[in-house]
């Protein structure tokens, strides 16, 4: 009998990387799964992180530390900077943290080297998003044609394959992706800049959140402090 296959698996914490993960559980994948500690102004999506983690039944779980405070230059890593809570533009938001789904991938890569796994899973997405770059299908392509002249498995011929199964769903699709496969969302943190133990409700990542489960006509199980103007 052929061993299920091995797969490295991003979860932030978020809706979109626990549906990425689950499904990469349901593909019959097992799973190994990675998180970063970057110091992050949401640090409490990690709880989340390892919630989603333990219920999916990762084989494994890391939370790598990695202090990107140090560079900056996100309101997610430099509390001077405030997040913004005017609703979702058009530009490139402040929140945006530089390069980081790269750096994530790079080390999600370098474990799945080291453990024998070709797959790795993301839950980015290009529709309904903040309009990070690192988000966009060609980032993607790009990155897994990295993976094969990077590491000694690649050149060897041995390639890496990235999943971003909710490239292009919307975040109602996500909402339903999430019901259809009998997950909680309610374990899964959104918030950039919480409140206590509440989504502030008024970020980019609470309004899109919202949004989604209003458009798939799902109950939201998040807490909000304030009620996202896009769902009332």
């Amino acid at each position: 009998m052929t061993e299920a296959p091995l797969s490295v698996v991003l979860v932030s914490g978020g809706l979109d990387s626990m549906v990425s993960a689950a499904l990469a559980r349901e593909a019959g994948h097992r799973l190994l799964a990675l998180s970063i500690d970057y110091n992050q102004r949401h640090h409490i999506e990690l709880a989340a992180a390892r919630r989603i983690s333990h219920m999916l039944g990762a084989e494994r779980h890391i939370v790598l530390p990695l202090d990107l405070r140090a560079f900056g230059g996100s309101a997610l890593t430099d509390d001077a900077l405030a997040v913004p809570k005017e609703g979702v533009g058009a530009d490139i938001p402040i929140t945006y943290v530089p390069a980081r789904n790269t750096i994530f991938l790079s080390l999600a890569l370098g474990w799945a080297e080291a453990a024998g796994a070709r797959d790795l899973w993301i839950g980015v997405n290009a529709l309904d998003y903040s309009g990070y770059p690192d988000c966009r299908p060609e980032f993607i392509a790009g990155f897994e044609t990295l993976a094969e002249l990077a590491t000694r498995a690649g050149t060897e011929g041995d390639r890496f394959r990235i999943h971003a199964p909710l490239q292009h769903m919307t975040k109602a699709q996500i909402a339903a992706e999430a019901a259809r496969l009998g997950i909680d969302a309610g374990l899964s943190w959104s918030c950039y800049d919480p409140v206590g133990a509440r989504h502030c409700g008024r970020c980019d990542s609470c309004r899109l959140r919202a949004k989604g489960f209003a458009e798939a006509g799902l109950p939201d199980p998040t807490d909000y402090a304030q009620t996202p103007l896009e769902a009332a």
